[in-house]
């Protein structure tokens, strides 16, 4: 069995620079390592989670059920293991995901306003993805907190993930959403123990070899 360690956040908090950057650290010291990203926009399973992205459920994203679009999310990380890292995993691979249920933890649970359907809905979720998919449960996850203000303008110079143009998707042009999920995300870090690295510290926008070192420091003690 190997390891899975997940790289999450808020949007523009760095998530696939430092899965990148972690992923070069382990191989030049001679680890099985492999990255991959969610959504996975190169498989077929990920076209539910694009139309919802573009707004085809609904153009406000708090508007749409959590439910179905965490069932969209799921499906698409089930595929990617099944066809893509469930051997190396299994053979003591180390995997590095930016992103991975813990997403749907930050952008979708934070649709909920009354916490006890929060709690169900997060105890569905776990469920879903790791005990009735039995996709693999993370070993650690960081949390890149990205405060919204400084992740809006960090945002406003980033292209389209899925189109490559200029154009936001639902998530990142609804700032009240960004809000509520940020807040969501740093409660949810809080209580799943994951491991928070503060990207602004003091007013400061932290270097990027900074978080990389916190990230590399931690991840150590588990290798």
């Amino acid at each position: 069995m190997g390891k899975l360690i997940v790289i999450e956040g808020t949007d523009s908090s760095g998530k696939q620079t430092q899965t990148e950057i972690l992923y070069e650290k382990l191989k030049s010291q001679g680890i099985k390592v492999k990255k991959i990203s969610f959504p996975n926009y190169d498989s077929p399973a990920s076209a539910p989670v694009k139309m919802y992205l573009a707004g085809e459920f609904g153009k406000k994203a708090n508007e749409v059920n959590p439910y179905p679009v965490s069932t969209m999310y799921a499906v698409d990380r089930y595929a990617s293991f099944k066809k893509d890292w469930e051997d190396f995993y299994l053979e003591a691979g180390v995997v590095i995901t930016d992103r991975y249920t813990t997403s749907n933890m930050v952008h979708q649970a934070s649709k909920f306003t009354d916490p006890h359907e929060k709690v169900k809905y997060l105890d569905w979720l776990e469920d879903l993805e790791y005990d009735k998919m039995e996709i693999p449960k993370p070993d650690l996850v960081f949390f890149l907190n990205m405060p919204v203000d400084v992740a809006q303008k960090l945002m406003s110079d980033r292209k389209n993930k899925i189109t490559g143009d200029d154009a936001k998707d639902i998530h990142e042009k609804d700032v009240e959403y960004l809000k509520m999920s940020h807040q969501n995300a740093c409660d949810i870090a809080k209580t799943y123990k994951w491991k928070e690295i503060m990207c602004v510290e003091k007013g400061r926008l932290k270097k990027i070899d900074e978080i990389s070192e916190e990230i590399f420091e931690a991840v150590k003690e588990i290798l």
